[in-house]
């Protein structure tokens, strides 16, 4: 289940209805970054403004139902995973794990895959490119929880694979062997479904409900691309418990 509101995308776990989700476009009317930045960048370290960058995190906090505070994280395409501290300061890891109230772990994106998890009594927020996915952020994330088998996951906008062009190396180190979701391209090249292979890998991991968005970050201009645009914003991916239903 989603919904689309204010600029915001509101995806939901049907089973977990006290687990809040939330996926910020770029395009959203109340934020105050300029230029290539469009409106609601969340990232400080792009160039943006940070007088503007500080009003569209606080505004976005505002609109997020039982969230006291975002943990921010520092993202390097690692395989570190956090345990979110409150929100006050910015965490060197490519995802967060919290059992706390109120606290959303958030990624930062801007064509790779933000992932989120959660069990009903823990969350987490993944930032997994191919990087990630080739080194185990997946399997690092998931060793958090007591059992994948309970776990449900969300895939939001990521580069599509009609737009992601990959070389034979690295389609090589992503290990897939279904030819659905790497596909000949140009040169010796390939296409490479990075929601997919995400998917695929989640699913042997034991994670037994996997939904996709299927948003293209490339391709959908509400969403910051990388790819697409280099000087560019990043959107944010957040997931989050709450002590009531949403």
């Amino acid at each position: 289940m989603i919904h689309a509101a204010d600029g915001l995308i509101w995806p939901k776990f049907a089973d977990y209805p006290h687990v809040g989700m939330c996926i910020t476009t770029a395009t959203a009317g109340w934020g105050q970054s300029q230029a290539d930045y469009q409106r609601l960048n969340l990232a400080q370290h792009v160039g943006d403004d940070a007088v503007a960058v500080a009003h569209n995190r606080r505004r976005l906090l505002q609109r997020l139902p039982a969230v006291r505070a975002v943990q921010w994280l520092q993202q390097t395409h690692s395989t570190d995973v956090a345990e979110a501290c409150g929100g006050a300061v910015t965490l060197p890891a490519d995802a967060s794990v919290t059992r706390q109230l109120g606290l959303a772990c958030a990624v930062l994106t801007a064509d790779c895959l933000p992932i989120l998890l959660t069990d009903g009594e823990q969350v987490a927020a993944v930032h997994a490119g191919w990087r990630g996915l080739v080194n185990g952020i997946l399997e690092r994330s998931l060793a958090h929880f007591r059992d994948p088998g309970c776990v449900q996951a969300c895939i939001g906008p990521g580069i599509g694979q009609s737009a992601f062009e990959i070389g034979p190396e690295v389609a090589e180190r992503l290990g897939t062997r279904d030819e659905t979701l790497l596909t000949p391209g140009k040169d010796g090249r390939w296409l490479a479904d990075l929601a997919g292979i995400a998917k695929q890998r989640l699913l042997q991991l034991g994670v037994e409900r996997v939904f996709n968005l299927a948003l293209c970050t490339y391709s959908d201009e509400r969403f910051y691309s990388y790819r697409r645009q280099a000087r560019t914003g990043r959107l944010a991916s957040l997931i989050w418990l709450s002590d009531s239903n949403l």
